[in-house]
């Protein structure tokens, strides 16, 4: 089983990849973690829905994009955690950094950081995020949960690994969340499981 102590050893060990790609944007998120009944719960946002975002409604971390008054990626993945979701992250906070992403489709690069919270964190919203909610790894481990789904994104139609959080959110975990997660598992030689949601469904047909 995952726990606290696993995650804050392997990565205060880990030496991640920083990207040197020229890109438009360089943007910075923090992944929140909690314990919870001895298991590992991880804190997804749902972002406010606007023409001109691209991550419009999608399930996401707390995070945005560096500004001058950051000293820092990891500087301003915390200014913005406070800002969106009433969070101060301290040093006592902080286990360790997972790769730079880059987006698929997107001139963009995330770095994503990983912190601890208490179990009874306050939380307040400002408009950029419109919902939160805890979830157990192990949710998003659970077979069954993981497809693959073809929708309507930037001009065509596209086909991507989704994790289904009915309970939790309409919103599938999708695109660049679902890598970091995924990246952030794989140090522990977990990954997500991929199941085509046709296939499934034509296999119950037969």
């Amino acid at each position: 089983m995952l726990t606290i102590d696993h995650i804050r050893d392997r990565l205060s060990a880990y030496r991640p990849r920083s990207l040197s790609v020229e890109v438009r944007r360089h943007a910075a998120v923090a992944m929140l973690l909690r314990e919870n009944n001895g298991g590992i719960d991880i804190l997804l946002i749902r972002r406010a829905e606007h023409e001109k975002d691209p991550w419009s409604g999608d399930l996401g971390f707390p995070g945005g994009g560096i500004e001058d008054q950051d000293a820092s990626p990891q500087a301003a993945a915390e200014r913005e955690t406070w800002e969106e979701i009433g969070v101060r992250l301290t040093p006592e906070n902080y286990l360790g950094r997972t790769d730079d992403l880059a987006g698929a489709y997107l001139s963009v690069r995330i770095s994503c950081f990983v912190y601890l919270l208490d179990g009874d964190t306050d939380f307040k919203l400002n408009g950029e995020v419109v919902d939160l909610f805890w979830i157990p790894l192990t949710t998003l481990l659970e077979p069954e949960r993981n497809r693959i789904k073809e929708f309507y994104y930037r001009g065509a139609n596209r086909k991507h690994p989704v994790v289904v959080l009915d309970e939790w959110s309409a919103r599938p975990l999708w695109g660049i969340t679902y890598r970091l997660i995924n990246d952030f598992l794989n140090l522990f030689r977990l990954s997500f499981h991929h199941i085509d949601a046709t296939d499934e469904l034509s296999k119950k047909e037969d």
